[in-house]
């Protein structure tokens, strides 16, 4: 997966893992907001694979451009 792929899964289940919290607190259901704070931990790990991707990239460019 690319980085920017990475990030987007990512914040997409950032805000599915929120909108699951927020339903289960509303209607008082205990095990969809634990799979809610799951999927949003998930989504932000997601993001950070997306921006250690992006980062080893550019600094292979970096190192590209210096040789």
């Amino acid at each position: 997966m690319s980085s920017t792929t990475d990030k987007i899964k990512g914040a997409t289940n950032e805000v599915a893992g929120n909108v699951k919290q927020s339903v289960g607190k509303v209607t008082g259901n205990e095990k969809l907001q634990a799979e809610g704070k799951a999927q949003e931990v998930e989504g932000l790990a997601q993001r950070a694979v997306g921006g250690a991707k992006q980062g080893v990239k550019d600094a292979a460019d970096a190192v590209k451009r210096k040789l």
